[in-house]
């Protein structure tokens, strides 16, 4: 949680990342909740939405508010859990807005405490958006639109009161340039001319205003428009917006003025997406219908504004219960049919897919979700249809190469690992995987240096502190290994591999106190293990330590791990044994040591045999383990 307020972790939206980190503690990673929250969120904003209409004195606010809440393009930032940034910072958004609205209306009848109560809820409330989501830094501009809408004209005397927003907007918009900056919205490859930018922020307005009326198709990641600022004609959309909203200025003292103020406010709200500033998204698509979530709201009480003065001037009151009987249902079944792509993530990716053959992030993903189910010709597939179209791609060779890495294929993974670092060489995961080759290869040193690399990239990452742990410990440098297992803790605490190979460690050290602990932590974590259910047994059973043995729970844990693993594992059996011995039964002890040495000779494992048959020897002459304490084989850790 400090990291998020402290640190780059929070990039532009640290609220939200608060609220995930509070959820998190509730509920853990089950989805539901998190779908709740989002649809709360949505549910009260619709709400307060409603009373904003109201006291700017819209017509027809119930019906603006319900149109924007079940509209279909909302779907993206309601049931993508992600975009609790657009639902907790628009339910801030509205609430500054109502309390400045409020204030503006004088609803305070004239007590100046009431009044300087809602200005600073106003400000809180505004700090508050800007936290969630850097895009409400367009408060100012609303917050100015608003005071023209209820003075009928502009006041500068109302500019006093806005400074301190303004100033939080200037603030909060640099901080989002810069972090976006590190995240990569300025690579060069990515760059855009100002007149491309020109061009590309007309089309969006009409893009966004068209999904509106008509909401199909909706795609999650729209096709990236060819931009040709050479041509006059491309202008034509950004030429046709000015001019609609300058002939709505010219007329803004008649009927337009409602006109006015709400398209204003629509090309407002889209400043900060229009693409005349890069961000991140930009790389895959110029416009997402999340991105509209504020701007919306405009647009659609515009059109309940106007049903209702048609209704006034043809003196049919029912018309906007009808039209509204008629509009909202079918949203509302566009809107439940919308949400069926964000069932799970296979699904997404292959709706996105089939409207967007040429999106090459969707053919990546869907390869992720279809690898983790064990698909692996068909994730390969869309991993090379992405390469083909984006072949700069590395996150794309990236995830080819552990499609290769799974098949055993450990030359064509190193083959994709290194693509991905020609096109990226600071690339934390593809050093981390790339050692992970050269670790199953038996190249200890290349994958050490390998995720070295990584560890200098990405100093906090938990798993390339394990593996540095792992290959340490592998090759007999047991206090740096020591010292990696337990930063990997320390970025991870419910790690329970890295508390079992902790242990493992420690034992190694002779420090045998410290390891029972972290054993226990690891069991602790995860009960079925078969790391720290061995090791733990193999530590009480066997320490020289009296006050460390318990030859009981020894024999407890250990006839859990051979239940586990159905008697077959040589090293578990071997554990048995000496719990067994530990605890009286020597007999039983020799007859699991015979089984011990009979699966490890069927495997192989010289080794382990020749230990093993030592350790049956004892157990013949009625001795237990306690002053022999031998290697091989002693601990199951697990793998990188």
């Amino acid at each position: 949680l400090l990291d998020i307020w402290t640190s780059r972790q929070a990039r532009i939206c640290p609220l939200v990342l608060s609220s995930f980190w509070l959820q998190y503690q509730f509920w853990g990673v089950n989805p539901l909740p998190y779908h709740l929250v989002n649809m709360l969120l949505h549910g009260v904003s619709a709400l307060v939405l409603w009373r904003v209409l109201l006291a700017l004195r819209a017509k027809g606010a119930w019906l603006g508010a319900a149109l924007w809440a079940l509209h279909p393009v909302q779907v993206e930032s309601v049931a993508w859990i992600t975009e609790l940034k657009n639902t907790q910072s628009g339910f801030f958004f509205l609430v500054c807005v109502f309390f400045y609205v409020k204030s503006l209306a004088g609803d305070h009848g004239g007590d100046l405490r009431r009044a300087r109560r809602d200005h600073g809820l106003m400000l809180l409330f505004a700090a508050l958006a800007m936290a969630s989501k850097s895009s409400t830094v367009v408060l100012p501009l609303v917050l100015g639109l608003c005071a023209w809408w209820m003075d009928g004209s502009w006041r500068w005397s109302r500019a006093r009161g806005l400074i301190p927003v303004l100033l939080m907007s200037v603030m909060i918009s640099a901080l989002s340039i810069w972090t976006q900056g590190l995240e990569g919205a300025r690579e060069a490859e990515w760059a855009r001319t100002l007149p491309e930018r020109v061009v590309v922020a007309g089309r969006v307005l009409w893009f966004y205003a068209g999904k509106l009326i008509w909401p199909h198709p909706l795609i999650f990641i729209y096709p990236r428009w060819k931009v040709d600022a050479s041509h006059l004609l491309s202008y034509m959309p950004t030429l046709a917006a000015i001019t609609w909203l300058g002939v709505l200025w010219w007329r803004r003292t008649g009927r337009a003025r409602a006109a006015f103020f709400a398209c204003a406010y629509f090309v407002i709200a889209l400043l900060p997406v229009l693409g005349l500033v890069d961000h991140y998204f930009l790389r895959y698509s110029f416009v997402g219908d999340h991105f509209q979530y504020l701007a919306s709201m405009g647009l659609c009480g515009l059109f309940a504004a106007m049903v209702m003065r048609l209704a006034d001037r043809w003196s049919r009151p029912q018309m906007p219960v009808v039209i509204a009987a008629i509009l909202l249902p079918l949203l509302a079944v566009l809107t439940w049919r919308q949400v069926d792509q964000y069932k799970d993530s296979e699904t997404l990716w292959g709706t996105t897919v089939s409207r967007n053959p040429e999106c090459w992030i969707a053919h990546n993903n869907l390869g992720t979700a279809l690898s983790e189910k064990g698909l692996l010709n068909e994730s390969t597939a869309h991993y090379q249809k992405a390469l083909e179209i984006m072949p700069v791609y590395p996150e794309a060779h990236l995830n080819l190469g552990v499609d290769h890495f799974k098949r055993g294929q450990f030359i064509e993974a190193i083959a994709s690992y290194e693509k991905a670092l020609e096109i990226k060489p600071r690339y934390a995961e593809a050093h981390y995987n790339l050692g992970n080759v050269y670790f199953h290869m038996g190249r200890e040193d290349e994958a050490l240096a390998c995720y070295q690399k990584a560890m200098e990239i990405e100093p906090n990452s938990a798993l390339v502190h394990y593996n540095l742990g792992f290959v340490f410990f592998k090759k007999g440098r047991i206090d740096d290994s020591i010292t990696h297992y337990q930063k990997a803790l320390e970025l991870q605490p419910v790690y329970a591999d890295a508390q079992t190979n902790l242990g493992n460690s420690l034992l190694q050290a002779g420090r045998v106190n410290e390891a029972l602990i972290h054993l226990e932590a690891a069991l602790k974590i995860n009960p079925a293990g078969l790391g720290p259910l061995n090791n733990l047994a193999s530590a009480l059973a066997t320490s020289p330590v009296m006050s460390l043995r318990n030859g009981a729970r020894a024999l407890v844990l250990a006839k859990r791990a051979s239940e586990l693993t159905e008697g077959k594992n040589p090293i578990i059996q071997r554990t048995l044994a000496a719990a067994q011995a530990e605890t009286g039964h020597l007999a039983e002890a020799v007859g699991t040591a015979d089984r011990a040495l009979d699966l490890a000779t069927i495997q192989g494992n010289t080794v382990l045999a020749e230990t093993i048959r030592t350790e049956r020897n004892v157990y013949l002459l009625r001795n237990t383990l306690h002053e022999i304490r031998t290697s091989a084989g002693s601990a199951a850790p697990a793998s990188p």
